[in-house]
């Protein structure tokens, strides 16, 4: 008797096919076989039910193939996808996709939360039936995400600019960080001064002391360094006190992930990348859980790992309970499958990130570490200097910190002192300061506070954080996301016209209405229904109202059009925001905005010939030097006002490093090369935006070897004699019979 397994990954196979005898056959379907067609709405049948019209993915055609192969040779078949929602979808895609009978073929459902023999073993001998509720709560998420996000990108494309998206999770997630980006805008920053003293003990030791008021006013500042300096100076107050620190829970997705990007600096998605590794391979147990919990099995070996490595009384055991309220079906959380093996995993990347998880498991179950903090507070003898004092701390037991030991910091030793005991002040000095914004989020902090608000789930931070950067809404410096202009402007947008869809409440909502439906709580039909009739209305009222917002405002007034001198308006371009004429489309002219601070242009220098200022800048087709400065056209005024001379700037070239004798360089194109002695024309020479050229009388000729500088009249005579190419592309002027 043969029974095909199938498992989502090939290495997942690979490792399973190990503990499993020779009557199974492992494959993988290498992750979704079935999906909704791209880009098309009525891959649902809204009316229907929201009856979702699946098509197998084109490249899984051969997966697919293959599986049925391996079918005629099995008498049985057991599905072993992933624990979680995803892995019962895909369990129910394969037997739709294959064809399969429920009734007649003999399918049996398996999940497992390590791959280990003995874990393998267990499930194969406790199959079950696929969990529908799980597959329908998987379903409408995708059908839910496919509604919205056609809709929404579909009003985003009319009100804001072409080929811009929007998602259901994704929009609430860059509204925070769009929320934060406008505290950072409105703050006002304070000056403040931290003043500190250096005192010698009886004993010769020196001592570093804060004041613990931290002023706002000079004048106080100086008062306190005018007394402070001719006051006597004691140690007013000694206060030792013992504290405990209790280890951290084991590590869900979203602790995985947080501290993964504070101590090793990956991202979530090289995160998940090196887990899935891991667990594929049989090192970790499954990665997307809401669990703390440990299994008794597995908490029994971790305790005795810790009583060989630390002794006995750094052994406790922990039960933690999992904050998250709808804690999801993976029951336990990221641990070691064998907390005995230091090392583990093929890549650097999953190497660090197991001893990450094992030194978390271990620390997760050994005591709290006990430390004494010791605060010395000084006294002066005269009122108007305030206390100062200096905080040290000593570990009197490490505890778990004997297992984490990047989490203990370094011991701050304090001199001897007692109480009363005279010092003396060898200096008293004052840094001034400023109070800084909110920093921005991290791509920690934004997954702690989506978790914090309810809003997505272990699965999804890491794609929502991957698809804000791909759809160019938010930008990662080192660790920090920052929203881009485009960002901004379509945040602004949802903000404004679907507060509520975008609103945390609403979305945590969400989230839990699916929770439902996954235990089978809720009807997926009415939720799907609750949520898209008012929603859809709501899109149709919006389209109707809300206007076109690639109008940011007016420009700042020193910044007038350089083409015809009006006042400018800011507007969201292709490349982000840009400055464009008020007077648009009557006048073109344009300047791109670049970085944070819009500066006024400075003259590279003056033109020999008529004293003329040379500026560098950049318009909408790219950086340019212009010859003087744009006149504006007073009103009334009959004629058209001259437009300065402008050149483009070669695209290898840096705009920043143009100098004065490049920019009269490229100031002088069109060169004129002389008459054509057959017609009287002009030839001239030029760079236009396909490269440089010559024309004659309306005969444009591309140079291929020469330099629209240097070529002189006799080579463009020459170019011309030649007979004109003839484009074959569909651009290609179709010749008269």
């Amino acid at each position: 008797m043969t029974t095909l397994v199938i498992v989502e990954s090939p290495a997942k196979a690979k490792t399973i096919e190990k503990y499993l005898g020779d009557r199974y056959i492992v494959k993988a379907s290498v992750g979704h076989v079935r999906d909704l067609p791209k880009s098309n709405k009525n891959a649902i049948d809204i009316e229907g039910g929201f009856v979702p019209h699946y098509q197998i993915v084109p490249e899984k055609k051969a997966v697919i193939a293959d599986l049925k192969a391996a079918l005629k040779k099995a008498d049985d078949v057991i599905l072993a996808t992933d624990p979680d929602r995803e892995g019962e979808a895909i369990a129910w895609h394969l037997v739709e996709a294959l064809g399969l009978d429920a009734k007649k073929e003999k399918i049996k459902r398996i999940v497992f939360h390590e791959i280990t023999k003995e874990a393998i073993e267990e499930a194969v001998a406790h199959p079950r039936d696929i969990d529908d509720d799980l597959r329908q709560a998987q379903e409408a998420r995708r059908v839910l995400d496919r509604l919205v996000g056609y809709d929404l990108s579909g009003l985003i494309w009319k009100k804001v600019r072409y080929g811009l998206s929007a998602g259901r999770v994704q929009s609430p997630a860059l509204r925070i960080l769009m929320e934060r980006e406008r505290e950072i805008r409105a703050f006002n920053p304070e000056t403040f001064w931290i003043l500190t003293a250096l005192a010698k003990t009886k004993a010769g030791q020196e001592i570093l002391v804060t004041a613990s008021e931290e002023p706002r006013d000079r004048k106080r500042v100086d008062e306190i360094l005018s007394h402070g300096k001719k006051a006597a100076w004691s140690i007013g107050e000694i206060k030792e006190t013992e504290v405990s620190r209790s280890p951290r829970a084991p590590f869900t997705t979203s602790t995985l992930q947080q501290s993964a990007s504070t101590r090793l600096g990956f991202s979530p998605f090289r995160t998940m990348r090196a887990a899935q590794k891991l667990y594929e391979a049989g090192h970790i147990t499954y990665m997307r859980t809401d669990s703390t919990n440990l299994g008794q099995e597995a908490q029994k070996q971790i305790l005795s790992v810790i009583e060989k490595l630390f002794g006995k009384e750094y052994a406790q055991g922990t039960v933690y309970k999992s904050k998250s309220k709808n804690a999801q079906e993976a029951h336990e959380a990221v641990r070691p499958t064998r907390p005995g093996t230091e090392e583990a995993g093929a890549t650097e990347d999953e190497q660090r990130l197991y001893r990450l998880i094992r030194t978390r498991s271990l620390a997760s179950q050994m005591t709290p570490a006990k430390l004494m903090q010791t605060k010395i507070t000084t006294a002066t003898d005269n009122p108007v200097v305030p206390p100062f004092s200096v905080v040290g701390s000593r570990v009197l037991f490490p505890g778990w910190l004997a297992a984490d030991t990047a989490a203990r910091g370094e011991d701050v030793e304090l001199p001897p002192v007692s109480a009363k005991e005279l010092l003396t002040l060898l200096k008293l000095e004052d840094t001034e300061k400023q109070t800084q914004p909110p920093s921005r989020y991290s791509e920690a902090g934004l997954i702690k506070e989506l978790e914090k608000r309810g809003i997505g789930r272990p699965s999804t931070y890491a794609s929502i954080i991957k698809t804000l950067e791909d759809r160019g809404y938010v930008t990662k410096e080192g660790r920090t996301l920052t929203p881009t202009d485009t960002g901004d402007v379509v945040s602004t947008f949802l903000e404004k016209n679907f507060t509520e869809y975008i609103s945390d409440s609403f979305t945590s909502e969400m989230e839990n209405e699916l929770d439902e439906i996954a235990r089978g709580e809720r009807g997926y039909r009415k939720t799907l229904e609750d949520f898209y009739t008012p929603f859809t209305k709501e899109v149709a009222k919006k389209t109707k109202e809300a206007g076109k917002i690639t109008d940011l405002g007016p420009a700042p007034k020193e910044f007038p059009c350089p083409t015809c001198g009006s006042d400018m308006v800011i507007k969201l371009g292709k490349n982000g925001k840009f400055m464009s004429c008020a007077r648009f489309p009557e006048c073109t002219g344009a300047r791109t905005i670049e970085g944070k601070e819009i500066e006024a242009p400075e003259a590279i220098g003056n033109d020999p010939a008529t004293n003329e200022p040379i500026f560098v800048l950049t318009g909408p087709y790219g950086p340019y030097v212009q010859l003087g400065v744009a006149q504006k056209k007073e009103k009334g005024a009959k004629g058209k006002v001259p437009k300065p001379r402008r050149a483009s700037i070669p695209k290898e070239k840096n705009s920043e490093e143009v100098t004065l004798e490049e920019a009269l360089k490229y100031l002088s194109l069109p060169r004129e090369l002389g008459e054509n002695p057959e017609t009287g024309k002009m030839v001239s020479a030029n760079i236009g935006r396909f490269g440089p050229y010559i024309v004659h009388d309306g005969d444009f000729r591309s140079l291929k070897e020469d330099d629209a500088y240097a070529i002189e009249l006799p080579r463009a005579l020459a170019i011309l004699k030649e007979p004109k190419k003839v484009g074959r592309g569909r651009f290609a002027r179709k010749k008269k019979k």
